[in-house]
């Protein structure tokens, strides 16, 4: 192997198996945030190690080495040609001019905030810009993508709409679609939508994020009339009060639903459509990891480059 490309092998993505078994359930609290984390210094070493704290041979002179962090600079050099490595490179700290410790505080505010944080408040708790902690807001939910491992077994399938203005006469007018699904004790996902919500867009997002062959539980909307074709379908009639049926429900995507749209009304206010997918995917994430402590993974997250 040659020697060089030793320093891109250590860039590996966490899975979500590992982080479970490594967190489950801790608690992770300010005290611990501010042991592990006391300032600016220890956040870029965490960062240094997570990327580079394997790696013994300088890229440019190939030699055995150490590297040792550049005064007042964010980065490292080697030992003997003073190659520099940069750690915050390609992650969301990227020529940042904020203190680490503020963005690892927020991160862990965004944590451990159930309803989520809005940049107003993270302004206020920093002491920063709005500009900037709306940013800093910004580039933190870009750690909590999707994955695209599909969900099996019982799965519900549910759409809802969000914001936008309603009428008796046109309920949704104006309003974004999103659809979604959970799987019985498991993980969610969730999609938005700016073509409206039909069957043409429903049955595509169930065949990227179910296992084909599961069963998928719905309510009696026409937009799923064609997931029998590639899954087991069972369905209630809300229509009729039909709320659960020997085991058959949606509930659990309903007060999935219910928690995104009350953070959204009660901590961000309003949301366009534009961004509401990043919010979506905060909330997604924020559902599937509600078993363990939620700093560490997006804390150990931020460490890693944003793909």
């Amino acid at each position: 192997m040659n020697r060089s490309t030793q320093v891109t092998l250590v860039i590996m993505p966490l899975t979500t198996s590992i982080l479970f078994a490594r967190i489950k359930g801790m608690r992770y609290t300010k005290k611990q945030f501010e042991a592990q984390y006391p300032d600016d210094d220890a956040c870029l070493e965490a960062v240094f190690q997570a990327r580079f704290g394997n790696v013994k041979f300088c890229p440019s002179c190939a030699a055995e080495t150490k590297f040792y962090r550049v005064k007042k600079r964010q980065c490292y050099a080697c030992q003997w040609c003073g190659y520099q490595l940069f750690p915050l490179a390609k992650t969301i700290f990227r020529k940042t001019t904020t203190p680490l410790k503020d963005w690892f505080y927020a991160i862990y505010l965004t944590s451990v905030s159930k309803n989520g944080i809005s940049a107003k408040e993270l302004e206020r708790h920093l002491g920063v810009t709005y500009k900037t902690a709306w940013r800093m807001c910004t580039q933190i939910r870009l750690l909590m993508q999707q994955g695209t491992d599909k969900l099996t077994g019982i799965v519900e399938a549910d759409e809802t709409y969000v914001g936008g203005k309603s009428t008796r006469e046109r309920w949704h007018k104006d309003k974004t679609p999103v659809i979604g699904v959970v799987e019985k004790g498991g993980q969610a996902k969730a999609s938005v939508s700016t073509q409206g919500m039909t069957a043409t867009i429903a049955l595509p997002f169930l065949r990227a994020s179910v296992e084909r062959g599961s069963t998928i539980h719905t309510d009696e909307s026409i937009i799923y009339h064609r997931v029998k074709r590639e899954f087991t379908h069972e369905f209630i009639n809300h229509s009729k009060k039909e709320y659960a049926r020997a085991g058959v429900h949606t509930n659990t995507i309903e007060g999935f639903w219910g928690q995104l749209k009350r953070s959204i009304s009660g901590t961000y206010h309003a949301v366009s459509p534009k961004y509401l997918q990043s919010y979506v995917n905060q909330f997604v994430f924020l559902y599937n990891f509600r078993d363990v402590a939620v700093g560490p993974v997006l804390l150990e997250l931020a460490l890693k480059p944003v793909l």
